[in-house]
């Protein structure tokens, strides 16, 4: 069975759901695909059926290119305010990591900022070597990751390679990431849906009771994890009261930021918008 939503298509095949994202030109997190997930959230919540849900890209250079800066420009300017708008987004991804289903991050091409904290949101990742690329490029336009992504990344990865993800903005390649822990394997492009579908539905097939108990048992591990998203909104809403903020959005965006052709190398312009003198 085949449902098409306007950024998503969702297939079901023997309890999993196979969610396509198709948003172009470059799969942006903005508020159509935001709220398009979330609505898919809604409906695997009264799906006793599906037992998996693998999200992958119909664009081979993007997964999510990262969160629309428009969208993060409309967040209120003073700390408290943004903090609070910014609960909205954590509970989003929130609702993903504690879904009932074990959710399948299947990553070919890029996910950055935001489109990376979606991944980490959800239970395993795999990445495809040579074509997957995973980044937090917040701090050189003067933010930081919102989207739970300082907190997930210091868990994943430990906290001084976390800071060098966070504050050095670099892409990361497939099997650096295998290496940092960011995703549970890097595999070749040809091999990485085939390993994927095999694990999803393995997974499917198992008893369903045992699976979710099991993964509430580890998600029992991660101590004080809203106090640490809690720390990362306040740290967000400092950061939002920043007067130079609106200068930095409009540099970057007159670099082409949010463009298909600088988005594929978007470290080149993270590099003049941080040079020293601009």
């Amino acid at each position: 069975m085949t449902e098409s939503y306007d950024t998503l298509k969702v297939e079901r095949q023997r309890g999993v759901a196979f969610v396509t994202i198709d948003h172009p030109p470059i799969n942006l997190l903005d508020t159509a695909l935001t709220g398009e997930l979330a609505r898919l959230q809604g409906d695997l919540a009264t799906d006793d059926t599906t037992r998996v849900v693998v999200f992958r890209s119909a664009d081979p250079e993007f997964f999510i290119a990262h969160a629309d800066l428009a969208m993060i420009r409309n967040l209120p300017r003073d700390a408290d305010g943004a903090a609070a708008a910014l609960a909205g987004f954590h509970g989003f991804l929130e609702r993903w990591r504690t879904a009932d289903q074990i959710t399948i991050a299947q990553l070919e091409g890029r996910a950055r900022g935001g489109g990376s904290e979606f991944a980490l949101a959800l239970d395993l990742r795999f990445a495809a070597i040579g074509r997957a690329t995973l980044g937090q490029p917040e701090v050189a336009l003067g933010i930081i990751p919102g989207g739970g992504g300082t907190q997930r990344l210091a868990r994943l990865l430990g906290r001084a390679r976390a800071l060098e993800v966070v504050v050095g903005c670099d892409d990361v390649d497939a099997q650096l990431a295998q290496q940092y822990g960011w995703v549970n394997r890097a595999l070749p492009a040809d091999e990485l849906a085939p390993f994927v579908e095999r694990l999803a539905y393995r997974i499917a097939a198992m008893p369903a009771r045992a699976v979710r108990q099991a993964k509430r048992a580890v998600d029992a591990a991660a101590v004080d994890f809203d106090a640490g998203l809690a720390a990362e909104r306040a740290a967000f809403g400092e950061c939002m009261t920043d007067p130079e903020l609106d200068a930095r959005f409009d540099a970057a965006l007159a670099r082409g930021v949010q463009t298909r052709q600088v988005e594929l190398d978007l470290d080149a312009v993270l590099d003049e918008l941080t040079r020293p003198g601009d």
